[in-house]
């Protein structure tokens, strides 16, 4: 399944999901996703009860958020915050980093 330039060391973190390949890395005051999305993928809209902040490393990603379709490329940012319904689309394979600050952090900020 993997077409991820993500390195050998990245990969052999804790798998986050079977749909796509991404993989968890604990910290403090939250956790680090990296993960590769195959073109086409959709996730459903959903929330989290921590505070995102992502950057695109490579492809595309089309986020939903507040009945607004927002349009990400490599190099962008973004922020979802906590509690907020959000989905999202690629058409390309896409890769990310995202971190997701638990609200004692993202409260301090």
């Amino acid at each position: 399944m993997s077409d991820t330039h993500f390195p050998e060391k990245i990969r052999s973190l804790e798998r986050f999901s079977e749909r796509f390949d991404a993989y968890r890395l604990a910290a403090a005051g939250g956790d680090v996703l990296f993960a590769t999305y195959p073109a086409g993928t959709d996730i459903e809209p959903h929330t989290h009860e921590t505070d995102n902040w992502g950057v695109i490393v490579r492809g595309e990603m089309h986020i939903t958020m507040d009945g607004q379709i927002h349009h990400f490329k490599t190099g962008d940012w973004y922020h979802v915050p906590a509690g907020r319904v959000h989905a999202a689309h690629c058409d390309v394979i896409t890769e990310e980093i995202e971190f997701w600050f638990t609200s004692e952090v993202a409260a301090s900020s």
